[in-house]
């Protein structure tokens, strides 16, 4: 007969250690972000040196978003067995071998190996799926949003790869710069080991891992955040890994100015994230929802008109990317507020993987449709557009319905 799984515990009261908690868990985040992160910005130079088409690139800049998205279910499940501080150590360290291996790839201009190799370094990716549960366990339901959303700032690794990577290339060299990375991720994996630890509130949930599936797929509130993570945290994802590519295209940007302004749009996303978790504390996640994607909608629409640089043009971008990370911390704040406690690291699992597989597809969509005859990128923003309008309407739908949903 099988062990009964224990689960996380009501937090009621301040535990002491949860903000360093925290911000670990952030660090270890960013840093494992950048490294996932690290082939979109030099996309650009792969594309000049083994002159890539626009499908070519919008591929290898997309590959390492697939494992990363789907490496997240398994991840999820393993972070309720094993808890956050484990594999927080654990996923950190081993991203490091991906990383010098596509640096290795990258060297003699292989792009099948780029392919293969960054199709592992999407591993890095899938610590989202570790620190929710582990910051959730933390914080009591109605501090989660918060939580939820300074955890999502980790998304700034995107921001810090956007900018630094470029620029460590040309000032240290494309290889060295990877050695770096590597070695920061080792170092990091050593700190969370040393000083990170798991809430006294959390306890490991054993059960087997496809009957553990199952039963997050049967609940619609998986099913329901998925739709709508695919759409925020997708295109935030999106936006991130193929906008030095679109800014060089459409603005004709280099590699550091493309990466440059990709940075700005990624902190701004940093910046935006808790307060939609904490808006959404405030005034629930549904509603938040609501503003957030209708006004991306619209925002979609602007940017299919070229705005005109510098002023016009970045100011649009960062509001994409304010809008996009603030819904993506109103749906985990949904998901905080609904998920049984003894599923949140499954369930989080399959969220994170639908948002990361929503991020994968975009870029490879505006490399497939872009035409200089129909306007360059606009039948891809058309379609981000309608996407963005039918979940709005989704949210207020679900919003709607019969709380029995869980």
């Amino acid at each position: 007969m099988s062990t009964p799984a224990r689960t996380a515990q009501t937090v009621t009261h301040p535990l002491p250690g949860r903000a360093k908690n925290l911000w670990l868990a952030t660090a270890a985040f960013a840093i494992t972000f950048w490294a996932w992160n690290e082939i979109g910005p030099l996309g650009i130079r792969y594309a000049q040196d083994m002159d890539l088409t626009a499908t070519q690139t919008s591929i290898l800049v997309a590959v390492p978003v697939l494992v990363g998205s789907l490496g997240r279910i398994l991840t999820g499940v393993l972070t309720d067995r094993y808890g956050g501080r484990s594999m927080f150590a654990a996923f950190t360290a081993i991203s490091a071998v991906p990383l010098l291996l596509v640096a290795w790839a990258g060297s003699i201009d292989s792009y099948v190996m780029l392919l293969i190799f960054g199709f592992v370094l999407g591993i890095a990716g899938t610590t989202f799926a570790i620190g929710v549960p582990f910051v959730n366990a933390w914080y009591p339901p109605e501090k989660r949003g918060f939580a939820t959303g300074v955890f999502g700032m980790g998304t700034g690794g995107t921001a810090l790869s956007a900018f630094f990577t470029p620029r460590m290339v040309q000032w240290v060299g494309y290889v060295p710069t990877h050695v770096i990375m590597a070695v920061a991720l080792v170092i990091m994996a050593f700190l969370v080991w040393l000083f990170m630890r798991d809430s006294p509130a959390w306890k490991p949930n054993t059960d087997r891992v496809l009957p553990k599936l199952a039963a997050a797929g049967r609940l619609a509130i998986t099913w329901q955040m998925s739709f709508l993570y695919a759409v925020t945290f997708g295109g935030f994802v999106a936006f991130s890994t193929y906008l030095p590519t679109y800014l060089n295209t459409v603005y004709g940007y280099e590699l550091a100015g493309a990466g440059a302004r990709t940075a700005g749009f990624a902190i701004a996303a940093v910046v935006a994230r808790p307060f939609g978790g904490i808006l959404s504390d405030r005034f629930g996640p549904a509603r938040v929802l609501q503003v957030l994607l209708g006004a991306t909608a619209l925002m979609a629409v602007v940017i299919a008109f070229v705005p005109p640089p510098e002023l016009l043009a970045g100011a649009s971008f960062v509001i994409m990317g304010m809008l996009l990370a603030g819904g993506a911390g109103a749906v985990f704040t949904w998901v905080a507020q609904r998920a049984p406690q003894a599923r949140v690291g499954t369930i989080t699992g399959m969220v994170g993987a639908a948002g990361g597989l929503g991020g994968f597809f975009p870029p490879l969509l505006m490399g497939a449709t872009y035409s200089p005859e129909l306007g360059g990128y606009t039948v891809g923003l058309a379609l981000l557009c309608a996407t963005a309008l039918a979940a709005t309407l989704f949210t207020y739908i679900i919003a709607h319905a019969p709380k029995d949903a869980t």
